[in-house]
């Protein structure tokens, strides 16, 4: 599915913080949103969800307009990962990944429901803790649950609002590979990310924001030192690494 984003703009209250901002990602790829903390990331991820209207702009799913879309439709199109999300009930970590399954579901989960969660969880390496209450796994375990839902939706679009934010390296690099694979198979995702290294690594695209504009916007090259350091307020280095590119953070500017 393509997203096209013309123009978006939003305020809280009457404080701007996106400002005519565009994107384009195509059915496959992996978009990554960059920008320092404040810069718009969370607030864009949640105008394509239609979690937050939009001041101005327009937002289109495959050529179609996305108020257009009813929202049952629309969430097994876009599947939304938080920045952070707190438990609020009891639930066992397979019954939580279960109601990712919402969006097709009529009365009662289906076997097909169950398998797809199995299979998620196999696939996230969750099984050891399938059956423990999602309030007794740590917060890196959370984060990776909550993926999980998205993923259990079987959407056409991820849109993941830091997902490693919780992560140890190991998963950092497990969750992202999940993404990498899952492009392969056709779904799309955008993703705000903080570790450029991350971004460098699995993004095919990048949108750089600084302040609610794009500041540049584009392919791996976008993460160069005139792009980085006027936006992040840093020197920095970079570097070819076995064909991929590595970014050192040096002092303060």
């Amino acid at each position: 599915m393509k997203i096209t984003v013309n123009g978006l703009t939003f305020s809280y209250n009457s404080r701007p913080v996106l400002k005519e901002v565009d994107l384009e990602l195509k059915e496959g790829e992996i978009l990554g949103i960059i920008g320092p903390n404040g810069s718009g990331k969370s607030t864009l991820l949640k105008c394509i969800d239609r979690i937050l209207k939009p001041k101005g702009g327009s937002i289109y799913l495959d050529g179609k307009e996305i108020n257009r879309f009813p929202m049952p439709e629309l969430a097994r199109v876009l599947g939304y990962v938080a920045q952070r999300e707190e438990n609020r009930f009891p639930v066992d970590v397979f019954d939580a990944i279960l109601m990712g399954r919402k969006p097709f579901l009529n009365w009662k989960p289906s076997k097909k429901d169950r398998e797809k969660v199995t299979e998620i969880i196999e696939i996230l390496k969750l099984q050891d803790i399938a059956m423990r209450d999602i309030g007794s796994i740590s917060g890196g375990e959370r984060q990776k649950v909550i993926i999980a839902r998205a993923i259990a939706q079987e959407p056409q679009v991820l849109l993941l609002d830091e997902p490693t934010s919780y992560l140890d390296l190991k998963h950092q690099l497990e969750v992202m590979d999940i993404l990498e694979n899952l492009s392969k198979q056709g779904t799309s995702s955008v993703v705000a990310v903080h570790d450029l290294n991350l971004a460098a690594r699995y993004c095919e695209k990048l949108v750089l924001l600084e302040e609610g504009r794009v500041f540049a916007a584009g392919g791996r090259e976008v993460l160069q030192p005139e792009n980085i350091e006027p936006v992040y307020k840093v020197k920095i280095w970079t570097y070819e690494k076995e064909n991929r590119k590595v970014i050192l953070a040096d002092r303060p500017l």
